[in-house]
């Protein structure tokens, strides 16, 4: 039987949300009817006109405003008072150990509320999530409250910053599975659940599709010129970046570095480049569409991303699908995808590391650098092909009826972490 499957993430439609996209439009393709569901939009941000269509299939619980929320508890409430408490004090149990606080965790319930009534009336038998913070949490209390079953997929580096607060140890014990996105996030869910869980987590990696797979590769331009695509943030190392710049320069090299994308530390880079008068060498573009980081991507010799913290990038994954080697650091499951073959992984925070590598890839002959790319365009394909990932969710959504779970009327239970039982 196919099941009727909705999507649940925090803000969705979202810029560095494109794999979620390709995941449930492959889910679609393999028969599986996705519904979308957001807490909250992100639409003034949104370029892609991918994106903007999806933004149009997409329901934001948060829009029904205070008194939609409100409204919300009092019918669930009224509609089964018995389970509505047991999960009211589950949510206080989770909320008094978290960084949000009571407060944030009773607006979760509300919002699991208005998520319930929706599921209920479009007959949803399968809810799943991206990312394992506060939109699992409300897709827990859904399921307290007589919600249908759920799973979801935990990305990192962020869930394994804050196991014990945002109650990932409860989530993976109610979830009828769950997803990582690399062996080694795989590692750190086993690390927080018994052993007799770890049969229900699974890994399904990010993936890219035909834009960028079984594509001819574009020769590597002789230009020496690098790309580095994400948020402006502490995690992804750009000011360890603008050091390394400014290094290579002193050493007399001829470069061109790229920033795609936009953040928070966006100032504080701009700063930095005009404090080294490094104007020419540095250029920031801001968001860009899915087509423009393709094009900036192709026009470089490597893509370079000093991250301190991550998942698994998925713009690592576009990169070596177009053909270009990456530069990256040795964390999480980067190392899973960049190989020597096709790349260099440097330890995280060194500047040395990182200029070196630089300065190879800046100085390396074309041919050498097409042979790595097409070395990891061969890997992407086999390892990340969004089609090929999709298919094996969609064998866990049509199995996942099978799958025992926590029943909606059984009392929820405070499961401790380990080593806090004693």
């Amino acid at each position: 039987m196919t099941p009727k499957v909705a999507y649940l993430v925090n803000q969705y439609p979202k810029v560095s949300h494109s794999f979620i996209r390709r995941e449930i439009l492959a889910l679609e393709a393999e028969g599986i009817p996705i519904l979308r569901f957001s807490i909250r939009s992100r639409a003034e941000e949104l370029v892609d006109e991918a994106d903007r269509q999806e933004l149009s299939k997409t329901r934001f619980i948060l829009q029904v405003g205070a008194v939609g929320l409100l409204l919300g508890l009092v019918q669930i409430f009224l509609s089964q008072p018995i389970r509505f408490l047991k999960t009211l004090i589950f949510t206080v149990q989770i909320g008094k150990r978290s960084e949000q606080g009571l407060l944030k965790h009773f607006a979760y319930l509300a919002e699991a509320c208005v998520l319930l009534q929706w599921l209920t009336a479009e007959q949803v038998s399968h809810l799943h999530v991206h990312f394992g913070t506060n939109s699992t949490t409300v897709a827990l209390l859904c399921r307290l409250l007589g919600g249908p079953p759920y799973s979801f997929t935990v990305h990192g580096p962020e869930e394994f910053d804050k196991v014990k607060a945002i109650a990932l140890p409860e989530k993976i014990q109610h979830a009828a599975f769950v997803v990582a996105i690399s062996l080694f996030g795989r590692s750190q869910l086993y690390r927080w659940c018994a052993a007799d869980q770890w049969s229900k987590i699974h890994v399904i990696r990010c993936g890219v599709d035909s834009q960028f797979l079984g594509q001819t590769l574009t020769p590597i331009p002789d230009q020496p010129r690098l790309v580095c695509v994400g948020r402006l943030c502490e995690d992804k190392g750009q000011l360890l970046l603008i050091e390394a710049v400014k290094i290579l320069r002193e050493e007399g090299l001829v470069l061109k570095l790229v920033l795609v994308g936009d953040g928070e530390l966006r100032p504080a880079i701009e700063a930095r480049i005009k404090r080294y008068q490094l104007e020419e060498q540095i250029e920031i573009t801001g968001w860009a569409s899915s087509s423009e980081v393709r094009a900036q991507i192709v026009a470089a010799r490597a893509l370079v991303l000093p991250s301190f913290a991550e998942g698994l990038p998925v713009v690592i994954m576009e990169a070596l699908a177009l053909g270009r080697p990456v530069i990256s650091t040795a964390i999480a499951g980067i190392p899973e995808l960049v190989q020597p073959s096709c790349g260099w992984l440097v330890p995280a925070s060194s500047i040395e590391a990182l200029v070196e590598a630089m300065r190879e890839a800046l100085k390396q002959s074309v041919e050498a650098l097409q042979g790595m790319g097409a070395a990891g365009a061969t890997q992407v394909a086999q390892q990340h092909h969004a089609i090929t990932e999709s298919r094996k969710l969609a064998m866990l959504f049509r199995s996942s009826n099978n799958i025992a779970v926590p029943t909606a009327n059984q009392r929820p239970e405070l499961i401790l972490p380990t080593g806090e039982n004693s």
